[in-house]
C-alpha cells in the first residue's frame, strides 16, 4: 500500500513512521510519501526518521519498514496513491499564534480549535483542504482521505460534497478518554473494540455516557469513586460532584465551556500562549534536526515530550502532570492507522471517528433507499451532519453505530454549535463573509454579534489571504 502524508513536515510525522516500522501495523504500508510545501520541513523531518532506533516492538515476520520519498510537488505526491493522511496547517504555528491572540484581545478564550480561533483556523484551512481533495480526484480518484487537519469535523464536512464516503476525520482526544475512563474503572478495552461504550459529540465536543461490561454500566460507579478519577486527565478536568450530577464524562475540550471563566483567565495569566509555546519550540528546533546528524530523533523525542506536558497546561494550576501514557505519544497515529487497516480489509475496527451522521438502513450496511429519510445515529442532530461517534471500519468505509439522545442540555450546546460549523463551512466554501460574522458572534463562547463582527475584522487584518475569500 502506498501511503501520502499531506503536511509531511509536519512535527508528528515520526509517530505515524515509528508505527508504521514496527509493532501491530508493520507490513501495512510499503511507501511512504511525505508532501510538504516546505522543503525545509521535509529535510528535517527526514532527519529524523533516519535516525529513528529500531525496535523489535512485534514486527511482523518479515515485515520491512517502509521505503520514504519526500516531495514538494502535489501531483507527483498523489500519483498512485492509495491512501491519503492528510495533517496541513495552513500560517503555520505563526497562523496559530494570531487565532489565539485576536480572541484574547477583545478578552474572549483563545484556543486553536474551540470557539473562535477554530473558526479562523477552519476558514483558513478549509480552502487549502478542497484544493487537496479535487487533486486527489484527478490523481488518485480512489484514493481514502484520511483526516486529522483540524478543526477536524468541520473540514471533514466541507469535504463531503467532493470525496463523500470516502473521506473519514480522525482525532485521538475521544478515543484517549474512552481508554483512560475504561482503565480507570478495571475494564479490559483491546484495541479496535469498543463494545460496550456509548459515545456522542462533535469534534472536541462529545461525552461519554456509556461503558458497560457484562451487562452492566461501570460509569455510575467511576463517575462517584473520587479516587479513581484522579488517575486519569478527565476525571482530574471536572468536579466531582459535577461528574457524577452530569452522569457522564466530557471530553477534554469541553473544560473551556464548562469552565470558561477560569480557563479564560489561566490563559491570559500565562507568559506565552500554547501557539507561541510551539512557534518558537519548533523555529529553533528545526534548522537543529536537519544538522544533527544520528542525534535528530533524540533532540525530537525530547521536544515531543515537551510540548505533550505543556498540553492543556491552563487547566493545570496546582502542578499537575499528565498520565505517563499521554507523554509517550502513540494516539492519533494509531487511530488513523487503524482506519487504514480496517479499509485495506486486514479486520474490521470501532473507533471514534468523524463522520455524517447517517445510521444504514439494514444491519447488513446497506444505504437507505432514496426515497427513505436517513435515520440519525444521535437522535436529535441531523442525519446528514459530521459528528464524532463510535463506528465500525470496513474496506467500505465507516458506518456510524446507534446511540442514546442526548440530554436536553448537551443536545442544545451540541446543535448550537453544529450551526455555526456550517455557517463556518458556508463562509469558507462559498466566500460568504456575512455567513462568517454570524458564525463568530453565535458561537457559545462568544454570545455576541457585535463581538463576531470584530472578530472577524481582526483576523481579516491578521490574514489579509481572507479578503480574497470574499472577493472570490
Amino acid at each position: 500500500m502506498r501511503l501520502m502524508i499531506a503536511g509531511g513536515g509536519g512535527f508528528r510525522v515520526p509517530l505515524v513512521y515509528r508505527a508504521l516500522a514496527s509493532g501491530a501495523f508493520a507490513g501495512l504500508v510499503n511507501e511512504l510519501v511525505l508532501f510538504d510545501v516546505d522543503p525545509a520541513r521535509l529535510t528535517a523531518i527526514s532527519a529524523v526518521l533516519r535516525a529513528m532506533p529500531e525496535s523489535d516492538g512485534g514486527a511482523q515476520a518479515g515485515a520491512q519498514p517502509p521505503a520514504v520519498r519526500t516531495t514538494t510537488s502535489l501531483p507527483e505526491a498523489l500519483a498512485g496513491t492509495d491512501l491519503v493522511f492528510a495533517a496541513i496547517r495552513p500560517g503555520g504555528t505563526a497562523g496559530r499564534i494570531k487565532d489565539e491572540r485576536v480572541a484574547q484581545d477583545l478578552g474572549l478564550l483563545g484556543q486553536e480549535t474551540t470557539g473562535a480561533g477554530g473558526i479562523s483556523y477552519a476558514l483558513r484551512t478549509i480552502p487549502e483542504m478542497l484544493h487537496l481533495a479535487r487533486k486527489m480526484k484527478e490523481f488518485c480518484p480512489d484514493a481514502w482521505l484520511i483526516n486529522f487537519t483540524n478543526p477536524a469535523g468541520m473540514v471533514t464536512e466541507a469535504l463531503l460534497p467532493v470525496l463523500g464516503r470516502k473521506v473519514i476525520g480522525i482525532c485521538d482526544s475521544a478515543g484517549g478518554l474512552v481508554h483512560r475512563a475504561a482503565r480507570a474503572a478495571g475494564l479490559p478495552l483491546p484495541d479496535g473494540t469498543l463494545d460496550g461504550v456509548g459515545y456522542y459529540g462533535l469534534n472536541h465536543l462529545g461525552w461519554l455516557y456509556r461503558l458497560e461490561a457484562g451487562g452492566q454500566d461501570l460509569l455510575p460507579a467511576l463517575l462517584t469513586d473520587a479516587a479513581a478519577l484522579t488517575t486519569f486527565e478527565e476525571g482530574r478536568l471536572f468536579p466531582q460532584p459535577f461528574l457524577k450530577n452530569l452522569g457522564a464524562l466530557p471530553n477534554e475540550y469541553l473544560y473551556y465551556y464548562y469552565q470558561r471563566d477560569s480557563a479564560a483567565e489561566a490563559m491570559r495569566a500565562m507568559a506565552q500562549t500554547r501557539g507561541e509555546s510551539i512557534h518558537h519550540q519548533q523555529a529553533e528546533l528545526y534548522p537543529r534536526l536537519t544538522s544533527a546528524g544520528a542525534d535528530a530523533f533524540t533532540l525530537w523525542d525530547a521536544a515531543r515530550r515537551s510540548r505533550e506536558e505543556g498540553y492543556l497546561a491552563e487547566a493545570r494550576t496546582h502542578g499537575e502532570q499528565r498520565d505517563e501514557d499521554d507523554l509517550a505519544g502513540g494516539g492519533y497515529e494509531r487511530v488513523a492507522l487503524a482506519v487504514m487497516r480496517a479499509l485495506a480489509g486486514a479486520g474490521d475496527a470501532q473507533l471514534i471517528l468523524n463522520t455524517p451522521n447517517t445510521l444504514p438502513s439494514d444491519p447488513g450496511g446497506a444505504t437507505a433507499p432514496a426515497s427513505t429519510a436517513p435515520e440519525p445515529a444521535i437522535p436529535g442532530l441531523p442525519a446528514d451532519a459530521v459528528v464524532e461517534i463510535p463506528c465500525t471500519v470496513t474496506p467500505d468505509g465507516a458506518v456510524p453505530l446507534p446511540q442514546s439522545a442526548p440530554g436536553a442540555e448537551q443536545l442544545t450546546l451540541l446543535r448550537r454549535v453544529k450551526d455555526v460549523e456550517r455557517l463556518t463551512v458556508r463562509a469558507a466554501t462559498h466566500g460568504d463573509r456575512a455567513a462568517a460574522v454570524d458564525a463568530f458572534g453565535r458561537h457559545p463562547l462568544v454570545d455576541s454579534p457585535a463581538l463576531g463582527a470584530k472578530l472577524l475584522a481582526g483576523y481579516e487584518r491578521e490574514f489579509p489571504s481572507l479578503l480574497g475569500l470574499w472577493r472570490g
